[in-house]
C-alpha cells in the first residue's frame, strides 16, 4: 500500500528548522534574526526559539555581526553521508568484476548503523527468489553475515556493550539465542579473515562476509555473498569467498586502507 502524501508538515517546528538550516547554508553570514523572521513570515520570537534551539544542538552558529551560519554538528551528518556514498560507488564499480565464481549468488554490500546493518548496494539472484535484498533493507547485525564480518575488527567489550539490552527476535530457528553464539561467530571470522552464517536470517540460504575499511583500517562496512545452501561444496566455498575477500580487499584499497597484499 502506498501511503497517502501530506502536504502539511507532521512537526511544524522541525519543518521551520529545517528551512532555517536551508536559508543559512544558502546565504553563510549574511542573515540575520530579523531578516530569517521576515523571510519565513513568522513572528521574531518564535525564529529566535528555533534558532536557539539549533545553536544548543550544534546545527547553528551565530556570528559576532549576529548573522548565522551552519554549526559544526551538520559535518557529522556529512561525513556519515559521504562514507556511504563512497563506499557504495566503489562497490558499484567493481561488483561485476571478477565475479565469476559467484554467478548465480547474490551479493551486498552494508554499513553499520547501531545494532542493525543497512544494506546500501544489492545485486539480487534469481537463485533466492525467496528472499530478495534491497536497499534501504535493515536487518540485525547480530544475525547477519556482514555483521559478523564487521563485528570482527571491533574489540569484544564493544560488541557486549552494543548488544546490553539483548538480542533481537529470531529470523529462524538457526538465529542466534544468545550473545555467546555471537561472539563464536565473531571469534571465527578473525581467524578466517571472513564470516560464515547459515540459515540465521533467512532458511535455505547461506552467507559469507568480509569487512572493507577506510583509510584509517575502520570498518566501515561489509560485503556479503548469499547462496542457497544445497549449492554449496568444499570447492565452491573456497572459491567463493576468495572471490568476496578480493572484493572487499578492494574497495578498502580504494578508501585508502592499508591491505597486507
Amino acid at each position: 500500500m502506498t501511503a497517502e502524501k501530506n502536504d502539511k508538515p507532521l512537526v511544524p517546528a522541525l519543518s521551520r528548522g529545517a528551512h532555517i538550516l536551508d536559508m543559512v547554508g544558502d546565504e553563510p553570514d549574511a542573515l540575520t534574526l530579523a531578516e530569517l523572521s521576515r523571510r519565513m513570515g513568522v513572528a521574531k520570537s518564535s525564529v529566535h526559539s528555533l534558532c536557539a534551539t539549533l545553536q544548543e544542538l550544534g546545527l547553528l552558529r551565530r556570528n559576532s555581526d549576529q548573522t548565522f551560519a551552519i554549526g559544526p554538528h551538520v559535518m557529522r551528518w556529512s561525513r556519515a553521508f559521504s562514507r556511504r556514498s563512497d563506499v557504495a560507488a566503489e562497490f558499484a564499480r567493481i561488483w561485476d568484476e571478477n565475479t565469476s565464481e559467484l554467478q548465480g549468488a547474490t551479493i551486498t554490500l552494508s554499513v553499520p548503523d547501531g545494532k542493525e546493518v543497512v544494506y546500501v548496494g544489492a545485486r539480487n539472484s534469481n537463485r533466492t527468489p525467496w528472499f530478495q535484498f534491497r536497499v534501504g533493507t535493515r536487518l540485525p547485525m547480530a544475525f547477519t553475515a556482514t555483521g559478523y564480518a564487521m563485528m570482527s575488527r571491533m574489540t569484544d567489550s564493544e560488541i557486549r556493550l552494543r548488544f546490553r539490552d539483548g538480542l533481537p527476535d529470531p529470523m529462524t530457528p538457526f538465529s542466534p539465542k544468545n550473545l555467546e553464539e555471537i561472539m563464536v561467530h565473531v571469534r571465527l571470522a578473525r581467524e578466517r579473515g571472513y564470516s560464515r552464517e547459515e540459515q540465521g536470517v533467512c532458511e535455505g540460504m547461506i552467507c559469507f562476509g568480509a569487512p572493507v575499511l577506510n583509510a584509517q583500517n575502520a570498518v566501515i562496512a561489509g560485503v556479503a555473498v548469499s547462496l542457497p545452501i544445497d549449492d554449496m561444496t568444499e570447492e565452491y566455498e573456497t572459491a567463493v569467498v576468495a572471490t568476496l575477500r578480493q572484493i572487499a580487499a578492494t574497495i578498502s584499497q580504494r578508501l585508502g586502507a592499508d591491505i597486507d597484499s
